[in-house]
């Protein structure tokens, strides 16, 4: 499962309305676009830390001099030892992090539902906005498995076909 940044907006917009709707948060209507910006932080943040988990591994890959298929392992080996969610684990991981941003964001008026309530109305956004970006990711790993995923001709022509697909799609 991977977040892309041009999901972040429209993501936080649904999880904002999902929590109303279910009457699960209350928030002014002057503050929905505070909400929304509350919630973009948390997934731009998870965003900047998953590339920093990523670089890391990378790093350790050139330095111990391994090979780059290791890349995943190493990846979550490092997420593991800080305590971030990747792969199966994000969802959940992103959900908890959300929910305390919600219980201390000075915009939002009253959280009346308990953690429970909130992980059940949370779960299935999330599920499908990262669904949408794993069938992209499926796609972009499809035309470019002559790549050796880990290597920077991997990065550069991922993002090249990555955002000629986002176009074509129209899903920025």
């Amino acid at each position: 499962m991977k977040l892309l940044s041009g999901k972040v907006p429209a993501l936080a917009h649904d999880l904002v309305e999902a929590l109303r709707s279910a009457e699960l948060i209350e928030v002014l209507d002057d503050e929905i676009s505070e909400v929304e910006m509350d919630v973009e932080s948390v997934l731009r943040e998870y965003i900047r830390s998953d590339k920093e988990v990523t670089d890391r591994a990378r790093d350790v890959i050139a330095t111990q001099k391994r090979d780059y298929s290791e890349l995943n392992k190493i990846k979550s080996q490092i997420a593991r030892e800080r305590g971030f969610g990747i792969g199966e684990t994000m969802p959940e991981y992103l959900t908890a992090q959300l929910i305390e941003a919600l219980l201390h964001s000075r915009h939002v008026e009253e959280v009346f539902g308990m953690d429970n309530e909130l992980v059940v109305a949370i779960t299935p956004v999330l599920r499908k906005h990262l669904g949408a970006d794993e069938e992209l990711d499926a796609e972009v790993k499809r035309r470019i498995k002559n790549f050796q995923e880990g290597t920077v001709a991997f990065d550069v022509q991922y993002r090249k076909v990555q955002e000629e697909l986002r176009r074509t799609r129209r899903l920025d």
